[in-house]
């Protein structure tokens, strides 16, 4: 069997978000291809298929539906083209004043009133003619047909009217849409051009994709880093805004961790790289967020299915309009045709159907800025929707970072610092929070040769053995005993049957946690603690941030089951788990939105759930839900405002109160308001 492959092209010239459904319905009507998503908002298709070659396919299939569109490789560096429409619109202009306002020979006005129709209706009606070789109607034939039955009525200057509206409305949403697409792109300006590559004692400038793991890489003053690695020379300021978004410079030294996407805002550094560029921070967020939008929203998803049945009704009705109107009124035939024209004219679903995607991706990109990474405007959508929040306790609540208070010997032949090191040299086959901090405090070089049968025994502990010693390292259970009356993680060491001792560790809360938690009951967020830890850490944690509800003592299977059961009888909202990204990734895979905060870049964070928050400020909760609150909002305005123009207009056009102008104004008029609205959306906050 052959296995699914993905691919990537870039649709240039697409300029209608309807247009996009089109492409992407056709698409998906194949069986070879399967995940067809057009993304309107990036100009991108992708889709899986087991064939191989199949670009000439979909040329074929997008050429019959959008004649215009050209179908390029995803690394295809697009030039900007001289846009020769708005030189043949004010031609057609110039041809309309001489046809219709200056007074010349009744045959010269006649010559230049149909020039001014062959130069204004010329793209509508190359367009509408290719499609209609195709058995496939668009808004192309519908304003043709309507601007030459308008000159057919006697309306000539009415149809040329229309035409020009409609082509100077289309040439303004066109550069209303590429400046919303540049606004959010700058947003998330974070992609380095460049890598300096280290070579002895040259430098040279390389691609990011060029440079392997362990390669030297020179970040100068005012450069971005491309690639996350590990600094072995020098000192830099770095401002990591663009990932986190947060302004405060982070110094780093020697040793220190960097992540591709930061600036040096100050200094020289030499960085040993510990990933590809594929998989670094930078990459990664940007494949993220660009690939946000291809996850729908219910909202996005109905209005997709909703523009499919709205502009053939609207056909039918201009047909009713136009046949049955002088029957059971007393105008004619020719009035009938032109309000029926009128119908045609409106019946262009875009202003619905481009607000709600482009107000989702400008929801997802102003996010990205604030640090917040969504991984789909399905998600974006569900924020506002959150009326209990689940929260993790170590390494989400509290800082994950440990303290050894206390280290306590019940044997006389063994010291506080046996009792450590036995504990130390099985925590060095494992990453958790308590590892580290027994490994920090015992600070010495540990062989692990002699280690064997070394197992990790979830929310218990672990076990291994050496020099023919069984050992065991971890909670009271492990080595059942009853717990000491410590308040703190209690980690025992048990060497075969005695217990020599035990290490009480101790974790503090983060300082915003508690101002998150006030935040989310004003917002009538219902919140939760799980933990694993035991009840006495887990109560003066929890009353301490003021949490509705406190678990303790929990295995990753009890919290698993917790979520699950919450989730079932929560009916009016949905359930969001906070966690750290690392052991509850089947929890946030389950919840309806799992958040991760996973300090700057962990990798395992972003893989592992639906929203990233990309530092470890709880705070960012409230900006997350604020801006799916907004984005919802402004989606509300533009389809009310969308819907209510089109039916007014419609309705006044029956009535013979209306004129083509106000048919344009409700189509082309309220896509541009529309858009100019949805970008309000980046200007918040």
């Amino acid at each position: 069997m052959n296995t699914l492959k993905k691919y990537k092209y870039i649709l240039k010239d697409l300029d209608c978000a309807d247009c996009a459904n089109k492409i992407q319905n056709k698409l998906s009507e194949n069986p070879n291809y399967k995940n067809v998503v057009v993304n309107f908002n990036t100009l991108k298709l992708t889709l899986e298929s087991e064939l191989d070659n199949i670009k000439p396919d979909i040329i074929k299939v997008i050429s019959e539906l959008e004649p215009e569109v050209e179908v390029l490789d995803i690394d295809t560096k697009i030039n900007e083209k001289k846009n020769y429409n708005l030189y043949r619109v004010i031609v057609g202009i110039i041809f309309v004043i001489l046809g219709i306002y200056v007074k010349l020979p009744w045959y010269f006005n006649l010559i230049f009133t149909i020039l001014a129709y062959c130069t204004l209706l010329f793209r509508t009606t190359k367009n509408a003619i290719k499609l209609l070789m195709k058995k496939t109607i668009d808004e192309n034939f519908l304003i043709t047909v309507s601007c030459i039955g308008a000159y057919f009525v006697g309306e000539q200057i009415e149809g040329l009217m229309v035409i020009i509206l409609y082509e100077i409305g289309k040439l303004l949403e066109e550069k209303a849409i590429n400046n919303t697409r540049k606004s959010i792109t700058d947003l998330m300006d974070i992609k380095p051009e460049y890598a300096n590559l280290k070579h002895e004692n040259h430098e040279h400038k390389v691609k990011p994709d060029e440079v392997n793991v362990g390669d030297i890489i020179v970040i100068k003053q005012g450069e971005k880093i491309p690639i996350d690695g590990i600094v072995i020379s020098g000192k830099a300021s770095l401002n990591t805004s663009s990932l986190t978004g947060e302004s405060k410079l982070q110094e780093v030294n020697i040793n220190d961790e960097v992540l591709s996407g930061s600036i040096n805002e100050n200094g020289l550094i030499e960085v040993k790289t510990t990933k590809k560029y594929e998989d670094s921070t930078v990459n990664k967020i940007l494949e993220l967020v660009e690939n946000a939008t291809d996850k729908k929203a219910k909202t996005e998803t109905f209005v997709n299915k909703a523009s499919r049945i709205y502009t053939p009704i609207v056909i039918f009705l201009a047909m009713i309009v136009a046949i049955f109107l002088p029957i059971i009124t007393n105008i004619t035939y020719s009035e009938s045709i032109y309000r029926a024209l009128i119908f045609l004219v409106i019946s262009c679903p875009c202003a619905i159907v481009i607000s709600v995607p482009l107000s989702y991706f400008s929801g997802i990109g102003k996010a990205s800025k604030s640090g917040i990474l969504i991984k789909g405007s399905n998600f974006l959508d569900g924020l506002k929707d959150i009326n209990y929040m689940v929260f993790d306790k170590t390494g989400t609540l509290t800082k994950g970072e440990f303290n050894i208070e206390k280290i306590k010997s019940y044997s006389d032949k063994y010291s506080e610092e046996d009792i450590l090191k036995y504990a130390s040299i099985g925590e060095s086959f494992s990453n958790h929070p308590l590892a580290i901090t027994i490994l920090s405090k015992y600070n010495k070089k540990i062989d692990e040769q002699g280690v064997t049968d070394f197992k990790e025994i979830s929310g218990k502990g672990l076990s291994y053995k050496i020099d023919n010693k069984n050992i065991k390292v971890g909670n009271n259970e492990l080595v059942d005993i009853k717990k000491e009356n410590e308040i703190g993680t209690v980690i025992y060491v048990k060497i075969d049957d005695e217990i020599i001792g035990y290490i009480v560790l101790n974790d503090s809360i983060k300082k915003e946690a508690k101002v998150a938690i006030k935040e989310l009951k004003d917002m009538k967020i219902k919140t939760m603690m799980l933990t694993g830890d035991n009840s006495e850490i887990a109560t003066k944690v929890g009353k301490e941030l003021e949490i509705d509800n406190i678990k303790s003592e929990m295995l990753p299977t009890d919290k698993y089951n917790e979520v699950e059961n919450l989730i079932s009888n929560n009916l009016k909202g949905k359930v969001a788990f906070v966690g750290d990204g690392i052991n509850d990734s089947p929890v946030l895979a389950l919840s309806d939105i799992g958040i991760s905060m996973g300090g700057i870049g962990a990798s395992s964070a972003i893989e592992a759930s639906d929203i990233v928050i990309m530092t470890d400020d709880l705070r960012k909760l409230k900006e997350a839900i604020n801006i799916s609150k907004i984005t919802n909002n402004i989606i509300k305005q533009n389809l009310i405002f969308a819907i209510f123009v089109k039916v007014l207009v419609l309705i006044l056009s029956v009535l013979g109160l209306a004129q083509m102008w106000m048919a344009i104004f409700a189509d082309v008029g309220v896509t541009l308001l529309t858009i100019f609205n949805t970008i309000r959306i980046l200007k918040k906050f």
